[in-house]
């Protein structure tokens, strides 16, 4: 890098010679050196002051160009490599993940949610603490994730219009617009997205702090303040001062979580809506059972059958589950007997317009009843449950859809609903080591009044 002609262009650019400089400081210096008069000496030593230091400032400028120019070229050399990486990315993107080019991959729309899945897991993958994001992971996830949102750009419906000419006369054609489902969902999803964002900036200069407890020796027998479940033992442990964190600080934290909350459950609304509105794949069609009390077992349909009044919360609670596997179960075989249901009630209703037998109305009605239960029911189970994973039904219509623009907004909402259910319990760690905090801290005070105010033997 330090032969200047290793850059075409170099000199005509920034105007300097380094061959040419050096003679310049050479000739100045000898001829200060050089005998003579009093007066010529000192015309010389100022020709010398003038021809050097543009010599010194053309070096300084040298080096700063040099520097700048060695940014420029790691710069583009970098972006060189970012794009290449992008390049076999979105390559393999759109041979659905087959690089045989024999059209065995899986259709885009598969391909498109799974690189949005995957992004999410590379970014957010390592993340477990109340912190912004690194720059390297931030730049990443903005640039990919906008490639992948620019597909929604070229996603549009036509409508009939009327254009006028420049006569002054008009006619019909077709224009085109954002697909309404893209342009209601998806500038929803990217507020969210900044919101989500936001709040893990705002983290950056806090009270609290974290330690890794797979770094802490075993010698440390300092008392944790904080109990972590046995499923999350890996996880980082936030650690707070021994008073507690300030006031300002808790209700900014209440906050905050209310607001990622909030943010959750508008993300998975979003995601249950599009679900909705996705195909349900015949393969799971023909593995629904014949009847819904097959599918949801003879107790919870006893008590969903039974009485005018039905409440999904009692019935959670006579189940008690006990974990997100139970729940997951039960959420499957409720979900089955709904659609069950609700392709008898169908039936009926169309039975019923050739044939008017009440028999058929009212098992029609009981089973609108039943199907409406069972959705309640599978409502209030992801409510109690946020962390669920998806049942098989939702599984296997992301399996199967084709719809590209359907692919991009549930993947997104799934992963924003994710991330806010993550911040959510980031918080709830801290403020439950906060409590932990000032209850010791409420201990010791105690104990030491205790030990002034005791009469000494």
């Amino acid at each position: 890098m330090g032969d200047s002609s290793a850059f075409p262009g170099f000199h005509s650019q920034y105007s300097y010679d380094r061959d040419y400089a050096r003679p310049l400081f050479r000739v100045a210096s000898f001829s200060s050196e050089r005998g003579g008069d009093e007066h010529q000496h000192m015309a010389r030593t100022a020709s010398f002051k003038v021809t050097a230091a543009p010599s010194r400032l053309s070096q300084a400028m040298s080096k700063l160009s040099m520097k700048k120019l060695q940014q420029a070229v790691d710069e583009r050399s970098v972006e060189d490599e970012e794009m290449e990486l992008m390049k076999e990315k979105y390559t393999k993107l759109l041979l659905g993940e087959d690089m045989s080019g024999g059209g065995k991959g899986v259709c885009t729309a598969v391909a498109i949610s799974n690189a949005i899945t995957n992004l999410y897991a590379t970014v957010f993958g390592t993340c477990h603490r109340l912190q912004s994001l690194p720059p390297e992971k931030r730049s990443m996830w903005n640039r990919e994730m906008d490639c992948l949102l620019s597909i929604c750009e070229y996603i549009v419906e036509f409508a009939p219009t009327v254009q006028a000419r420049p006569d002054g006369s008009t006619h019909d054609v077709m224009a085109t617009s954002p697909r309404s489902d893209i342009l209601m969902n998806l500038p929803a999803l990217e507020k969210l997205e900044t919101m989500l964002l936001g709040i893990l900036d705002s983290f950056d200069k806090a009270e609290f702090w974290y330690a890794d407890q797979r770094k802490q020796s075993f010698s440390e027998t300092k008392k944790p303040s904080f109990k972590r479940n046995e499923d999350k033992w890996w996880l980082p442990e936030p650690c707070v001062p021994e008073s507690g964190l300030s006031d300002s600080l808790h209700r900014e934290l209440q906050h905050k979580r209310d607001q990622a909350s909030q943010i959750h459950k508008m993300a998975m609304e979003i995601n249950n809506a599009i679900l909705s509105e996705m195909q349900i794949p015949s393969s799971y069609i023909e593995t629904l059972p014949k009847t819904g009390k097959v599918g949801t077992g003879d107790a919870i349909y006893r008590y969903m059958s039974s009485g005018d009044q039905f409440s999904p919360d009692h019935l959670l609670d006579f189940l008690n589950l006990s974990s997100e596997h139970e729940a997951l179960e039960i959420a499957d075989r409720v979900e089955a007997a709904m659609y069950v249901w609700r392709r008898k009630a169908s039936m009926t209703h169309v039975v019923t317009k050739w044939e008017n037998v009440t028999e058929l109305n009212a098992d029609g009605d009981k089973n609108l009843i039943l199907a409406s239960r069972a959705r309640s029911l599978l409502l209030c189970l992801k409510q109690r449950f946020p962390g669920l994973s998806q049942t098989t039904l939702d599984t296997s219509k992301i399996q199967y859809n084709k719809d590209i623009g359907q692919a991009i907004l549930e993947s997104y909402s799934r992963v924003l609903e994710s991330l806010a259910y993550s911040i959510v319990s980031w918080i709830d760690d801290v403020l439950l080591a906060d409590e932990n905090a000032k209850q010791g801290n409420s201990t010791r005070i105690q104990k030491q009044v205790f030990s002034q105010v005791s009469p000494q033997r």
